[in-house]
Formats: structure tokens, sequence, C-alpha cells
């Protein structure tokens, strides 16, 4: 999606990747297969270009320095430093003044003991690397399941979080520029299922002082960070209505993906404007949205009724070219337009149930 909205302003896209084929590579005009570790294969790629990002946080420090020693690499290889480690993004949101959920850094066994003791139970335990969509995480609910969740992690370094009485999940997906401009698309409702984002309402039908505070604290979160380029700050609204972060995704995230239908500018084409050095475009929403992500899941029957879910005018949809479908893995997602959010949600859920079921929408 990043690469597409590359070649729709006349930009050329190279992709480097341990994989080939890759949904970035079908659309770029040239794909370079290579570990991220074969540093020799990375300053080769940075050569051709004029300025680089990522897509993912688990790219290895060694590559970006390797790059950036080259051609910028934006958001800066201490924006992927900070984020792609739990507890460099902990001590780093607490330090700043951020508001986060209590926590404990957990590096030995007797720290995930005294932890638990501090801060109490339930609380969830989050390895420092590696970890997104749940994975890499394990609830404690007692004392007494300190050790199985310590070996559930591999005994490796992690943060001990206490459990948040939240409402619901939040996001603010914004950008930063090299001037410092600033440019937001407001406050995102968005629900799991298996901790997996399953969809997410535009905009989140929450109160305004909420929303003005979400928005506040992410250009904060920004400025701080020195971010160029897109950055999503996830939040949960405890039911006391203050927020807390839950983490950060320095590059467009899936609950911006509905700005591609709904939006002047989407949150792939403001990410090109702003490693590119442009102006931030207009974030204006036409009309209330919602956006419902396409599993592997839904292939279990096999092929999806497509002409089922694209039955509905308002709704559209979006496949990322992965050539294998499998449980949980993110193949696509729909977004539905309408009169309000709630209404914008029913069509987006009764067009992908209709996947499978086969329903006219």
């Amino acid at each position: 999606m990043f690469a597409i909205a590359a070649r729709r302003m006349g930009y050329r896209v190279h992709t480097l990747s341990p994989d080939s084929d890759t949904p970035t590579g079908q659309v770029s005009d040239l794909e370079i297969t290579a570990p991220y570790e074969d540093l020799d294969a990375v300053r080769m790629f940075a050569r051709r270009v004029d300025v680089v990002t990522f897509e993912f946080e688990n790219v290895p420090a060694t590559t970006t320095e390797a790059v950036s020693s080259i051609v910028p690499v934006r958001p800066a290889g201490s924006v992927l430093h900070v984020t792609q480690q739990r507890i460099r993004e902990k001590l780093f949101l607490q330090r700043a003044g951020f508001p986060v959920a209590p926590f404990r850094v957990i590096k030995a066994p007797q720290d995930l003991h005294q932890g638990v003791s501090e801060i109490g139970c339930p609380a969830i335990l989050k390895t420092a690397d590696s970890g997104y969509d749940g994975k890499g995480q394990v609830r404690i609910s007692s004392p007494s399941g300190v050790d199985a969740a310590w070996k559930s992690i591999d005994e490796c370094a992690a943060v001990l979080e206490s459990l948040v009485d939240f409402e619901c999940e939040l996001s603010v997906v914004a950008a930063r520029s090299l001037t410092g401009e600033f440019a937001h698309y407001g406050t995102l409702e968005n629900h799991h299922r298996d901790h997996i984002l399953d969809f997410t309402v535009a905009p989140a039908r929450i109160p305004a002082r909420v929303d003005a505070r979400a928005v506040e604290i992410t250009r904060g979160v920004l400025e701080k960070l020195e971010a160029v380029g897109v950055v999503c700050v996830e939040f949960f609204l405890r039911r006391d209505g203050e927020l807390m972060i839950n983490e950060l995704a320095p590059r467009p995230h899936n609950s911006g993906h509905f700005t591609l239908d709904a939006c002047v500018t989407s949150q792939f084409e403001q990410q090109l404007r702003a490693v590119c050095g442009l102006p931030l475009g207009s974030t204006a929403q036409f009309r209330p949205a919602a956006m419902a992500n396409l599993l592997g899941d839904l292939w279990e029957a096999g092929k999806p009724n497509w002409p089922a879910a694209c039955a509905c005018p308002e709704v559209k949809l979006h496949l990322y070219g992965k050539t294998e479908p499998r449980n949980g893995r993110k193949m696509g997602h729909l977004t539905a337009l309408s009169d309000n959010g709630s209404s914008a949600l029913e069509l987006a859920l009764h067009a992908r149930d209709a996947l499978v079921l086969g329903v006219s929408v």
C-alpha cells in the first residue's frame, strides 16, 4: 500500500526483504531478496535509493546503521531503537512523563517475583523483543503462576505490566514532517480478537475531551522522539476516563488502513510525503468509516465469496498479495463508509460474514 502510494506520485520504489514475491515487491521497480543481516547487500540497496523507510519494527539496528551511513532513514534508527524493544519503549515513555500502566523491568526470576509482589495480580508479562499481535505475552493471575509464566517466555528479558481495567482500546495515527509539521487522523476505536486487531471505527465513539487528550499526547510523543514519518500511538481508555499508552508503532498502522478510502490523504501517502521531505497532506475524512480485518482463517472453508462482500457499493475490498493464507495472518481488509461509525461497522462486519456465508449484503 505504501509502494502503490509512491508509484501514484511518480516515485520509483526499491524493496529489500528476506523473502521474494512480497506484497511490496509485487509493485516495486526492484525487489532485492537478502537477509537484513547481509550488510553488503543492504549497502548496495542503499546506494541505489535516495531515502529508506521500514515496514515493521523488527529490523536489526546494525541494518539501519549501515543504511544511514549512506542515505537518510526515516523515521531514524533512534526511533526504531526505542520502539522495537518493550523495555526501552516503556522507560522512554515513563521518563518523558507520558501516561503508562505501572510496570517493572524483568531480567531474572527474582525480578518477576518482586514485581508481582509490588504491582499485584492480575498482571501481564511481555517479552522485551519481537512481540506483536499478542505474541510473547502471558497473563499472571496469581503469585503461584510466576514460575510457569517465566518459563513460558523462555526466561528472557521482559516487562511486567499491571493489568489495566479499560473501557476500550484506542489509537491515534499521526505524522510529523522534516520541518516539524504535525497531522493526525483523530482518535480511532479498536477492537481485538485473540490479541489481533479485528475492527476499527473512525472516528472513535468517545467524548470530545478524550479525543483531544489522545491527540495531544500523540503530538508530544512524536516531538519527543523527533520522528519523521507516520507513528501510531496505541492507548487504553480506563474506566475512569484516563488514557494510558499501551505501545508505539513507528510506521503506518493497521488501525489506519481506513484512510485509503475515507481521507483526502491516506496514511501511506502521508508516510511518503514525510520521508521524502514534502509538506504533509490533508487528513480530512469524507465520511465516518469502519475497517474489518480479513485473516487467513476465512480461507478454511475454501476461497472466500468476493462477489458477496463487494455487493455493497459502500464497502471497499483490499487484498495484500500474500500468497499463503494462515490462521491469524492478515490477508486484507474491508472498509465501509456510512453516515455514522456504528452503521459503517455494521456494513463492514456484514460484508465480512458474506465472504464465508455467501449472504447478500
